[in-house]
């Protein structure tokens, strides 16, 4: 399924500013419980999930369950939902925007304490400053801004699994002999 066309879901649905920023919600509930369910998802994401079209809820689960497996994954290929390389970079920093606002969302919404394990708390308030981005983008400064999108994109990765595993510790088993 395309950005563009979960995108058009969410919009008409006039349940958030973009596909990025409902997926940003849905990776911080996942990283907030791994066990999440799409229709979690949808009801947090969607103030009127019961009434999102089946062929719409069956795009949402893909993105969800998809997601989902590759923030499971043991390799590094967990990526945020955002439009195309081809669409401009202004147009893609917007949608970095918003997925940092609905990461933020989903993360402030199933927990509310301040108190976050680990570099977490550090790492939401970078998250906090890339909603901030200004996206007045001057025609000379095309690939300086385009590097930087790749970077902060990059960063988030990372700190999305950072912040799964702070949240979600491996409990190793020593076996006794």
């Amino acid at each position: 399924m395309s950005y563009s066309d979960l995108n058009s879901i969410i919009l008409q649905k006039d349940a958030a500013d973009s596909a990025a920023e409902v997926h940003g919600i849905a990776v911080a509930m996942l990283c907030l419980n791994k066990n999440t369910e799409a229709s979690d998802w949808i009801n947090e994401a969607f103030s009127e999930g019961p009434s999102i079209l089946q062929d719409d809820k069956v795009d949402l689960n893909d993105l969800f369950e998809q997601t989902k497996e590759l923030m499971e994954s043991d390799e590094f290929v967990f990526d945020l939902f955002l439009p195309a390389e081809d669409e401009t970079v202004a147009l893609r920093c917007t949608a970095l925007m918003q997925w940092c606002q609905g990461f933020l969302f989903g993360m402030g919404r199933v927990q509310s304490n301040s108190e976050w394990p680990g570099e977490v708390d550090e790492v939401l308030k970078d998250i906090i400053e890339f909603t901030k981005l200004d996206t007045d983008i001057d025609e000379d400064d095309i690939e300086e801004t385009e590097n930087a999108f790749v970077e902060i994109q990059e960063y988030l990765r990372a700190a999305v699994m950072l912040i799964r595993s702070e949240l979600n510790p491996v409990i190793e088993k020593s076996v006794l002999h």
